[in-house]
């Protein structure tokens, strides 16, 4: 096929998903989508399980697909999606999570909203939680929306200016990937035990910069696997900490009045939510996560 015949590329970097990996794989095989409209490009970022093996094994199965395979040796997903992007034949780029599983007709709604909307530069879409075994009884709308849980709205809606799409299903026009140069790197996501987030709030504020319209779509949905075992209070604090470290370097990188002016706001915050809190107890609530 020529390349003018990929209408959008599927972008999924993988570290250690070797339990996961197929489950994503085969939900974009079983689209609905012509396959030759399509195209997959699995970034492995290091991965020291049994991923690649899984993934090879995968396509070789699956040779009248458009899959491709490569690895990235910088670790963190924003190198990881820079290097497939960068690979990507598509008009359109579509990021979804190695342990991520898209509905059937995914690909198809993506490439139809993006026909009928011209003025839309990226788009995002609803993200259900799969929680593995089963959903924990302690399970919070504040707590799910820390590992994945994402429902922006009931119906076609644009981002407000300070809300954009998560990470595990976002897509936007090759085009405007490049004019604003990929993911930052400067934010990689996870490196280790070391968190630095925010790649996507600072990908999609750099791409609203440039007066560009992003929408939401409840019908452009993905499962997200949730493993309980590990939210952990210890896992939960590098989730939240590792949004905090992203927004420093986002902000040190808008200069110091941007800098300072955060960090007036999060002491906002705090001082609110303490109050909040001296509320709760002297009205005899308790509060627990878990």
């Amino acid at each position: 096929m020529s390349q003018e015949a990929i209408s959008i590329s599927v972008v999924i970097c993988t570290y250690n998903r070797a339990a996961y990996i197929r489950d994503a794989m085969e939900s974009l095989v079983n689209q609905t989508l012509d396959k030759h409209a399509f195209e997959v490009i699995i970034v492995n970022n290091n991965s020291t399980d049994d991923t690649q093996k899984v993934c090879l094994d995968y396509l070789s199965a699956h040779p009248d697909y458009q899959f491709h395979f490569l690895n990235e040796a910088k670790q963190g997903a924003s190198f990881a999606r820079n290097t497939g992007a960068a690979l990507a034949k598509g008009g359109l780029l579509c990021f979804m999570d190695d342990d991520a599983v898209a509905g059937k007709d995914y690909l198809e709604r993506i490439v139809k909203f993006f026909g009928s909307h011209s003025d839309a530069g990226g788009l995002g879409g609803k993200i259900i939680p799969k929680y593995i075994p089963a959903e924990p009884a302690w399970m919070s709308y504040y707590v799910s929306s820390m590992v994945g849980n994402f429902d922006y709205s009931p119906t076609v809606a644009v981002f407000s200016p300070n809300k954009y799409p998560l990470e595990s299903n976002m897509i936007i026009r090759k085009t405007d990937f490049d004019a604003i140069k990929g993911f930052n790197t400067a934010l990689p996501g996870v490196v280790g035990t070391l968190r630095i987030g925010g790649e996507g709030k600072d990908f999609f504020m750099r791409l609203k910069a440039l007066g560009r319209v992003i929408y939401y779509d409840p019908a452009i949905a993905v499962q997200h696997v949730v493993e309980v075992s590990k939210l952990t209070p210890e896992y939960l604090y590098r989730v939240a900490s590792g949004m905090g470290r992203g927004e420093k370097v986002r902000m040190k990188e808008m200069g110091n009045g941007a800098y300072l002016k955060k960090i007036a706001e999060y002491l906002f915050k705090l001082g609110a939510a303490i109050i909040l809190g001296c509320k709760y107890f002297l009205q005899g609530h308790t509060i627990s996560l878990f």
